[in-house]
């Protein structure tokens, strides 16, 4: 343990905590349907997007009816992400000529990435073709981190509104939290991760020869697309194998930084919003510091228990820190607090 590395915690700490209220007080504009600074460019989108879709957005939904259409809404999602990734052989975009995969593993992703559930039981690289990543894995990446926030607000509301009989409209919360939050945030992100070195390319897989003349392919792709998503959204499932662990998914101090914010910044400012919405902030200040209190503690154990070397290896004389499931890249602290 540093003091190098309390900093690094601490400077963590203190921009979640500076983020939450600018977030949480945007995002409370968004589900009340206020004018935000994106209005001139998404409100017409949106309004088309009612239009077309039969959708009144002035009306407002019983709990029920807004639960059949959540269920409604993701059935939809799963049934096609299964098909997507059992056709995917005969479908575009496949320059490594993947082939569609097991029913079990396509029900298994299906499940896993509309449900948000962090769970992947495949190598993304090896068994996924770029359509299926980008139509399939990253579209509801998207979706079920929007269909989440909803279920959030209107849970928020069913508070805030004591004896209303209505919690919103579903179709309208995915639709303004997709186009106001979640699609404008990640298009800079993505632009960000490209700039630290993050590949995002239709291309085929790149073969190279290494330093000692042996033949390698490297496997490249629409990565930073879906990397900023899965962060954003805190969905488990990446690109690659390896996951943020990969250095095409993190390639630099600064993308795994950014990206650990990104994995907290909306469930934290999600306090915010439920303050601003109950008309009390104090109470999501509260909500945040409980969660907070256990975030820290947590940290320090987990920072405590791998700064320090195992007692097998300490009577061996070999010092230095227990390296044993670290990102050497980043160190010790970066990866206990990731």
């Amino acid at each position: 343990m540093t003091f190098v590395g309390w900093i690094q915690i601490i400077t963590f700490c203190a921009i979640l905590v500076a983020l939450t209220p600018i977030i949480g007080g945007y995002m409370t504009r968004v589900f009340n349907g206020e004018r935000t600074w994106l209005s001139p460019v998404f409100l017409r989108v949106e309004r088309a997007i009612y239009r077309v879709a039969g959708i009144d957005a002035a009306r407002e939904q019983h709990w029920l009816t807004y639960t059949v259409a959540m269920l409604m809404f993701n059935a939809a999602g799963f049934v096609f992400l299964y098909i997507l990734t059992r056709v995917q052989g005969v479908l575009p975009f496949n320059p490594a000529a993947m082939s569609g995969i097991a029913p079990d593993l396509a029900f298994n992703t299906a499940v896993s990435f509309v449900t948000n559930t962090n769970w992947q039981n495949y190598g993304g690289e090896s068994t996924m073709s770029y359509l299926v990543q980008m139509l399939g894995l990253t579209q509801q990446n998207f979706l079920s981190a929007a269909t989440g926030l909803a279920i959030a607000v209107a849970l928020i509301r069913g508070f805030a509104r004591a004896s209303a009989k209505t919690v919103g409209n579903f179709w309208v919360d995915v639709t303004r939290v997709t186009l106001y939050v979640l699609l404008p945030a990640c298009v800079v992100l993505a632009l960000f991760l490209v700039w630290q070195g993050m590949p995002q390319t239709l291309g085929p897989y790149v073969d190279a020869t290494t330093l000692e003349g042996a033949k390698q392919t490297i496997a490249v792709g629409p990565v930073a697309s879906q990397v900023a998503i899965k962060m954003l959204g805190t969905n488990g499932g990446g690109f690659f194998n390896a996951n943020a662990a990969h250095p095409f998914e993190n390639p630099t101090a600064l993308s795994n930084f950014v990206q650990m914010l990104l994995i907290l910044a909306i469930g934290a400012a999600m306090t915010n919003v439920f303050g601003r919405m109950v008309g009390n902030t104090k109470q999501g200040w509260a909500i945040f510091a409980a969660m907070g209190i256990l975030f820290v503690a947590g940290v320090a154990v987990a920072y405590w228990a791998e700064a320090h070397g195992t007692a097998t290896l300490d009577a061996l004389g070999l010092t230095g820190g227990n390296m044993e499931g670290k990102e050497v890249r980043f160190g010790i602290v970066a990866s206990a607090l990731f």
